[in-house]
């Protein structure tokens, strides 16, 4: 009796063993197909987002080919509106919304992106700048009238050596023997610059230019080096001579409503004496056929809402403003006429997200 006791008992053990060895693989094969289910989720999520990315690229594209078209005689049977407003609307360089705004294009995106485009006519051209304006660029961000002139003496020259096409040095430059003796090591250019970004590598320009997004400031396309103000990158508004941070907030809320057709408008807002300094920088003209196209998550409608409705609450508005891009899918592009397809110059997909013009007039009290 007491044998088969024994038997039940092992039996009993055995069985409870297996019951929990099963219940263990059937967890196991559980959380695996857990796994693969939500990685599967998750590489839809991503082929979702970068076809809604493709998508909204190729129709700002669209939109710059469109923008080339003659456009259409307007009907004679609507009513015309007279109003001031109505009419500066119309009258309107279309071409300068690509100044960086938020647009909403003709083929609509899907509606958590964000897209902006830039003419890069609203940017610095540093293949086309001459000597004394890059001076002044400098010269600028090493305090004005303050800034060491030997200092500046050095960066000219380190300029100059980067760019000529020998080893030979200037009195107060760096070529091949200074570079090839730092901590890593590379050789000077020697040429025209390949990318924005490659200054940072010229003797003395990190330390002056490193806090600048160079991107946003910078091209290397088009034809002459002067700038547009319709069209100006904030960056690049604050490099300029004769503007602050004031007077550039006043600039880019005049052109919300308004268009800078010559440096008449632009000076009713900039003083003379800072006139001076801008008037040999701008054409208030200038188009180009150079663009970057960024793509961006942005907050939707629900958010902006709680956003909105939590205004009042500072740690909210922090929080809000954390969760908003930093960067963007970002296309330079070359767009040469209405019937051909854009040529792709550049593509970054984590490019950084320039200043917004709203914000900076907003941020300087500027009425908006």
């Amino acid at each position: 009796m007491m044998q088969g006791q024994l038997q039940r008992g092992s039996v009993i053990i055995v069985t409870l063993w297996t019951i929990m060895l099963m219940t263990i693989l059937v967890t196991v094969i559980a959380s695996q197909n857990r796994l693969s289910a939500d990685t599967a989720w998750v590489h839809k999520q991503e082929l979702t987002v970068w076809a809604n990315e493709e998508s909204a690229i190729n129709q700002a594209e669209m939109e710059l080919m469109m923008e080339r078209m003659p456009r259409p005689l307007a009907d004679k049977t609507e009513s015309m509106d007279t109003t001031a407003q109505a009419l500066n609307k119309t009258l309107r360089n279309p071409r300068y919304r690509y100044n960086g705004q938020s647009l909403e294009l003709a083929y609509p995106q899907a509606p958590d992106l964000g897209v902006r485009i830039y003419d890069h006519a609203g940017k610095i051209n540093l293949r086309q700048i001459s000597r004394p304006r890059l001076r002044a660029l400098i010269q600028k961000k090493l305090g004005g009238d303050r800034a060491d002139q030997e200092q500046l003496d050095e960066m000219m020259d380190a300029w100059n050596d980067w760019l000529d096409l020998n080893d030979g040095k200037s009195p107060k430059g760096a070529e091949k023997e200074y570079y090839l003796a730092l901590p890593v090591p590379y050789t000077p250019r020697n040429g025209a610059l390949e990318t924005v970004e490659e200054i940072l590598s010229i003797k003395g320009f990190a330390e002056v230019f490193g806090d600048v997004d160079l991107d946003a400031a910078f091209t290397l396309y088009g034809e002459d080096d002067l700038v547009n103000l319709n069209v100006a990158t904030v960056e690049a508004l604050q490099l300029l001579p004769g503007l602050d941070d004031t007077l550039i907030a006043k600039l880019l809320d005049y052109r919300k409503d308004h268009e800078f057709q010559g440096n008449g408008d632009v000076a009713q807002i900039v003083p003379a004496e800072k006139m001076a300094d801008l008037r040999a920088w701008i054409n208030s003209r200038k188009v180009s056929d150079y663009y970057t196209i960024m793509v961006y998550p942005q907050a939707n409608s629900k958010d902006k809402e709680q956003s909105h409705d939590n205004s009042k609450d500072k740690s909210a508005t922090s929080n809000t403003d954390k969760q908003q891009s930093l960067t963007a899918y970002a296309e330079t592009v070359y767009v040469p006429s209405p019937s051909e397809r854009p040529s792709v110059l550049k593509i970054n997909p984590y490019q950084k997200l320039p200043q917004a013009p709203e914000s900076v007039a907003a941020a300087q009290g500027v009425k908006q």
